[in-house]
């Protein structure tokens, strides 16, 4: 899971018997994660990043664009839940591009995105829309949209702060 802050996402994928591989660059938000989940990690660090992890949940604190193919050698799906749409537009090509390059060929990657009028608010979450999806992603994998929902009524969050349209759109990648 890149830019896995502290998601409890991780636990229900180890609930279902997932190693779960999270990379996430804020060191207060891991702390945050295993001690909101009553849990001392064991702590190992190499030249590029400290390892936390415990109970099949392994977090690296890096930055996503260190980390290289060596790294994710074991890695044959990702969740991407919160990383694409925390980006601004500036950074997604390179985001989607180091992705593929450190993946090995034929993983998935389960994509969320939300797709709303970007105006409306300035964004985390950023709006990415399904072309923007298919332009990052096809020439490396075959993209495939699994599901699209209205989601506005769900998040009076958004609401508050103006939007008046946003659809989640849950994307699977498989990388060539």
């Amino acid at each position: 899971m890149p830019l896995c802050g502290k998601s409890l996402d991780m636990l229900w994928l180890r609930g279902q018997g997932y190693r779960v591989l999270g990379v996430e660059l804020s060191v207060i938000a891991v702390r945050d994660f295993f001690s909101g989940q009553g849990k001392s990690p064991a702590h190992s660090r190499s030249d590029k990043f400290e390892c936390c992890e415990a109970e099949g949940i392994r977090i690296l604190c890096a930055d996503f664009f260190d980390l290289s193919k060596e790294d994710m050698a074991q890695v044959c799906a990702v969740y991407d839940r919160a990383s694409l749409v925390a980006l601004p537009p500036e950074m997604r090509a390179r985001h989607a591009r180091h992705l593929v390059d450190i993946l090995p060929a034929g993983s998935q990657v389960l994509l969320v995105t939300f797709d709303y009028p970007q105006e409306q608010m300035p964004g985390p979450p950023f709006a990415v829309s399904v072309d923007e999806v298919q332009a990052l992603y096809s020439p490396y994998a075959a993209v495939r949209l699994l599901a699209q929902q209205d989601i506005l009524d769900r998040q009076p969050r958004f609401k508050a702060r103006g939007v008046t349209r946003m659809q989640e759109n849950i994307f699977l990648l498989t990388l060539r």
